[in-house]
């Protein structure tokens, strides 16, 4: 599985691969995560403000829909501050007293955290400085895929969120089958069978993320009595080089409780030696350049070919390294 990647998160840059922005899909990317309160933390910064300063006119409905999620999220984030200073100064009053409590001390520490992130949230919401052109993103996230549309043929590059709802599925259900950024490659004829065939992508991507049990990774079995520790290992190719991972997406029709959307799932495989080595049992697929006119136009009666294509990824070695995590606001 690939539980977060690096990824290319500019627009433009996706232009050199072929594809248009799609401005109707960023539009209803900005309505989805205003609903969800989910702008600034899920979508990265450079995908949130490419339309910020544009004055083209057709960019004009993006801009607002940017602007308004901006505007939503910074009354929320300004309610949390509020909320939490509150919480702080109780707390304040009763470490300050006659008897304290372990619960105010954490109430303490919890509401300090808070406060910090959405500070730190907030700020992102007046800074208009440029972003990274790579940002990482995990599950539930937005990320610009590049695919190729099924009506017109054309190559659109769409914000997608990564974890795909299939047919049939509401919110209940997808959160309770959670694995759905994924998409394992012994299962695309069966439980992916609409996708397959159909509706496949490409995100690029720099590195990829993985968690896996500190006693894999130095190659033992866990001692008696010993926790189960997981860590986080980043993966990067080498030579270096931006990945195209294969990917299957959908698109969501609106509803009375939700707008419309993309989402997509990853295409994953068996590990290469040395990323099961180092503790993890699955692995994106990174197609090859030459392969992804094909991949990106599936023809009825060549899923054979498709196969072919995942099974011949590009020729590279994954490093790894241990990730040292922030211990973040609970």
């Amino acid at each position: 599985m690939c539980y977060s990647a690096q990824i290319l998160a500019d627009f433009s840059k996706y232009r050199r691969l072929g594809g248009d922005l799609d401005l109707k899909a960023y539009v209803e990317m900005a309505g989805w995560t205003r609903q969800k309160g989910n702008w600034v933390k899920g979508v990265p910064k450079v995908m949130r403000d490419v339309f910020l300063d544009s004055t083209v006119p057709y960019e004009q409905e993006a801009r607002e829909a940017a602007m308004a999620a901006y505007r939503d999220a910074a009354a929320a984030l300004e309610q949390e501050i509020a909320e939490q200073s509150e919480r702080l100064a109780r707390t304040q009053v009763v470490l300050a007293g006659p008897k304290p409590t372990k619960k105010a001390a954490n109430d303490q520490r919890v509401a300090t955290n808070k406060i910090a992130a959405a500070r730190a949230a907030l700020a992102q919401v007046t800074d208009r400085r440029a972003g990274q052109d790579y940002a990482r993103v995990w599950p539930g996230g937005l990320m610009p895929v590049l695919m190729r549309d099924p009506e017109t043929g054309q190559r659109r590059v769409v914000p997608m969120r990564f974890r795909c709802r299939l047919r049939g599925w509401d919110e209940t259900k997808e959160r309770a089958m959670q694995g759905t950024y994924c998409a394992r490659k012994d299962s695309l004829q069966t439980a992916w069978r609409e996708l397959w065939g159909s509706n496949h992508g490409v995100i690029v991507a720099r590195r990829c993320y993985e968690a896996v049990s500190l006693h894999r990774l130095q190659q033992r079995q866990l001692a008696p009595g010993e926790r189960d520790l997981s860590v986080e290992l980043e993966f990067r190719p080498e030579p270096e080089q931006d990945m195209l991972l294969a990917c299957l997406w959908r698109h969501s029709e609106a509803t009375d409780n939700e707008p419309a959307f993309y989402s997509v799932a990853v295409i994953t495989r068996d590990p290469p030696a040395e990323v099961a080595a180092a503790g993890h049992d699955r692995f994106v697929i990174a197609i090859k350049p030459e392969n992804l006119d094909a991949w990106l136009d599936p023809q009825p009666g060549r899923l054979a070919d498709m196969m072919a294509i995942l099974e011949d990824p590009i020729d590279a070695y994954y490093e790894h390294e241990v990730v040292e995590k922030e211990k973040d606001a609970e």
